[in-house]
């Protein structure tokens, strides 16, 4: 019964001042709010360079010529050639974990067709390439084996590729395009896959047997990377390390030398930039927790106003038999009242500014309930941990003296 006193006495104290108690709850608000929005827009870039790499293979195992170190992630391919097809017919032969295999060469190119042209990137690759990169065909079909082997001048091309030589909406397969002035036959147009977590478009691509692209638009005997498919995603450590033996005996390099090639997964690439993505959350998250701190040090200031305006209220209090510890629990509840209430409507208006930002924004936002309870915790706890010294200070007070106080 005693705390339900308390609780109704705290509230008529506090709706005698409902602005100066809104404005106190402003820095919760917009604490909580900040927060919320940070943590979903983070949790949202995580999970979308999840979904990314996933379609990028989560399996794959990746080799580039050249020894890089930059960030742990290997970027690009090397500033010079090491790599060759033999490579990737050794790794095919003899690594025990590897499903699926493929030499990658490309080159930017110009694509014409009809009196349409486009500017887009022509990879070459074994077919093995379309299940490593868990690429699907919208319509048509891909090249065979014998097409590899017959450097055939055929290619499966991206929606965005289709779309701005064939127009949208209409089916490439069977038309004709021609890439470097040689004539190649659309069999194959890739279902659409967007852009990729580096923001590349994935549909502005032109797939074509890698002997074809070798023979006929490449003068090299280099190529640009390796790819390889792991039997499982478990199995990923095992090919990295039997790739990169393989690699370093074919060659020929010595214990002492460094490996002049570079093996990558997906999963590094993807812990890499989760680790960047969460680095960024929680400074993110705390810097707008500086406003939580800010609202915190704001109830601290009203609620010692309200202890020296209301000194006669508490000395009057005491004198008809309340005790210390009810005028501390008085003030802590005011203070709690005010971080709980501002910490339900910053939740509300975070809920809401994620789902604008995700809506108008186009920015993938995902709203977890840890970080709801964690906002809701934290603004509480701030409640309590600045409402405390004022609450003290009123039970500590002198009831004489408070009596006496003009």
């Amino acid at each position: 019964m005693k705390i339900l006193n308390l609780l109704k006495i705290a509230y008529r104290s506090l709706t005698k001042n409902k602005l100066r108690v809104l404005l106190t709850m402003l820095g919760i608000i917009i604490g909580v709010a900040s927060v919320i929005a940070m943590l979903a827009i983070g949790q949202g870039s995580k999970q979308n360079i999840q979904a990314s790499m996933a379609s990028l293979g989560i399996n794959s195992v990746m080799i580039f010529p050249g020894s890089s170190n930059m960030g742990g992630v290997r970027m690009g391919a090397g500033s010079y050639s090491t790599l060759t097809q033999k490579d990737a017919e050794v790794i095919a032969a003899r690594c025990d974990f590897v499903t699926d295999v493929t030499p990658v060469v490309s080159k930017s190119s110009q694509i014409i067709a009809g009196n349409q042209n486009w500017h887009a990137n022509v990879t070459g690759a074994l077919s093995q390439y379309f299940s490593i990169r868990n690429l699907t065909i919208a319509q048509g079909n891909i090249y065979t084996t014998t097409d590899e082997r017959t450097a055939a001048k055929v290619c499966v091309i991206g929606q965005t590729v289709s779309t701005n030589l064939f127009g949208a909406g209409n089916n490439p397969v069977g038309k004709y395009i021609r890439i470097n002035s040689i004539p190649f036959k659309v069999i194959g147009l890739l279902a659409v896959k967007g852009q990729n977590t580096f923001g590349q478009d994935q549909d502005d691509v032109v797939i074509a047997p890698f002997a074809t692209v070798m023979k006929r638009m490449l003068s090299t005997l280099y190529v640009n990377s390796i790819l390889a498919s792991a039997t499982s995603e478990k199995d990923i450590d095992k090919v990295k390390d039997q790739v990169t033996t393989l690699l370093r005996i074919q060659h020929k390099l010595t214990p002492a030398d460094q490996d002049d090639f570079t093996v990558r997964s997906q999963a590094d690439i993807a812990n890499t930039f989760e680790s960047i993505s969460n680095v960024l959350t929680i400074l993110l998250a705390c810097i707008a927790s500086i406003s939580l701190i800010v609202g915190g040090i704001g109830i601290m200031n009203i609620m010692l106003v309200s202890v020296t305006e209301r000194t006669r209220e508490i000395g009057i209090r005491m004198a008809v038999g309340a005790k210390s510890r009810d005028v501390l629990f008085q003030f802590i509840i005011e203070s709690i009242f005010i971080s709980v209430l501002g910490g339900i409507i910053g939740i509300t208006l975070g809920v809401i500014i994620s789902m604008l930002v995700g809506k108008f924004g186009g920015w993938p936002v995902v709203i977890t309930p840890e970080s709801i309870i964690l906002s809701f915790a934290f603004s509480s706890a701030v409640g309590i941990f600045f409402g405390w010294y004022p609450a003290r200070k009123a039970s500590n007070l002198n009831p004489i003296d408070a009596l006496r106080y003009e």
